[in-house]
């Protein structure tokens, strides 16, 4: 059976790693994996969307409007600008800090998330939010938020994809230097996923 996964967030966060790592895993299961982002002014804090589908047999690499799985979110208000992609009953895991864009900054108005995941709240069945600050604080570094995502997407069940597995990708591709501390942050994902139920 086939899975679709939408990754998004900003810039910088890591994003087409995560998604990396989740098609490295499913790959190592034996499934065929098919994989594309779409980048806008990602170095300046623009959206950054990740497309991973797996199964049997994928023919493209995009993910249909309302058909994904799993819609992995960095930050509240691309998750809200993602949903689309959601199928019905689908899965949202979403870190609640929000990160303001540059026009925002700019302008001097006050983004900081809330009616994002208020609006998550109202219209997501199947919703986890958990404080990505806070588990990075934990961690020791405000550069594992994706790693976190994808223990709590491991620890979520809806790709399949074990914590055992995540952490064999994460082995995989990490430096070692950042290996425990990558192995850290999974484990707190998958420990806030728990939480966040």
């Amino acid at each position: 059976m086939n899975k679709s996964c939408l990754l998004c967030g900003v810039g910088g966060q890591g994003v087409v790693l995560a998604s990396k790592l989740i098609a490295f895993a499913a790959m190592e299961q034996g499934k065929f994996v098919r994989t594309t982002e779409t980048i806008g002014m990602a170095q300046r804090g623009g959206s950054v969307v990740s497309h991973v589908r797996m199964g049997e047999e994928v023919h493209s690499p995009l993910i249909p409007m309302k058909s994904a799985d799993l819609l992995l979110a960095f930050e509240p208000a691309e998750a809200v600008r993602c949903l689309p992609y959601l199928k019905e009953n689908g899965t949202v895991i979403v870190s609640s800090k929000a990160v303001k864009p540059v026009t925002d900054t700019l302008s001097g108005s006050s983004y900081e998330g809330v009616e994002m995941l208020k609006y998550l709240k109202e219209h997501v069945k199947n919703l986890a939010i958990f404080d990505g600050e806070e588990i990075c604080r934990q961690a020791g570094s405000a550069k594992v938020l994706n790693v976190a995502l994808l223990g709590a997407a491991a620890a979520s069940g809806v790709l399949g994809i074990s914590i055992e597995e995540m952490e064999q990708a994460v082995s995989g591709n990490v430096k070692e230097k950042f290996l425990e501390l990558n192995k850290k942050a999974l484990e707190l994902g998958k420990e806030a996923f728990e939480q966040a139920k």
